[in-house]
């Protein structure tokens, strides 16, 4: 969720440097398709209700759409913002792959982000979608889902490092990108 904050960010950003969001109509990114696809697998993974659309092979789906947004972001290197979004992806991949597949979550980020039901979701199942809590064999959790927004910020949530370099990427792209075409 902090990923629409960027976005809500890095449009008004834009609109404050008197851009146009017909601007972002007119770039030529190369395959934009990989981000569909990649998106389409998020929705599939993550629960919408309790329970996610595919249920089988999450781990493995998870990094495919990692991999998706990465061969985009190969594709499009010419624009530095979608550089930026490109590290953050890989700071997220990595971890995401050091622990299986799966994002771990902290305990304390999601109840203070006002999400304390995934927190003890989590803590029954140990996993949820492409979540898992935080614990002793957790590799890389500096890297995991720490921070997060507070309880009564619209679409709080725990996020990790990778998201907010991911955030900035996309925030600059779009106030970058609305002022002028490249």
């Amino acid at each position: 969720m902090p990923l629409l904050w960027a976005v809500g960010i890095g449009i008004a950003a834009g609109l404050l440097r008197r851009g146009r969001l017909a601007n972002l109509g007119r770039l030529k990114l190369r395959a934009l398709w990989l981000i569909l696809a990649a998106l389409l697998i998020q929705v599939l993974i993550f629960p919408l209700g309790d329970v996610p659309v595919l249920q089988v092979g999450t781990a493995y789906f998870h990094l495919l759409s990692y991999a998706l947004l990465l061969a985009f972001v190969t594709l499009n290197r010419r624009h530095p913002e979608i550089l930026v979004m490109g590290a953050g992806l890989l700071l997220n991949l990595i971890v995401i792959a050091a622990n299986g597949g799966y994002m771990p979550a902290s305990a304390t980020a999601l109840t203070r982000a006002g999400l304390p039901e995934v927190a003890a979701a989590l803590k029954e199942g140990l996993r949820q979608a492409n979540t898992v809590l935080m614990g002793e064999g957790t590799r890389l959790n500096f890297l995991g889902d720490l921070l997060y927004l507070p309880a009564g910020v619209p679409l709080a949530s725990a996020f990790s490092i990778g998201d907010v370099v991911l955030g900035l990427g996309l925030a600059l792209f779009l106030a970058r990108r609305m002022a002028r075409t490249a």
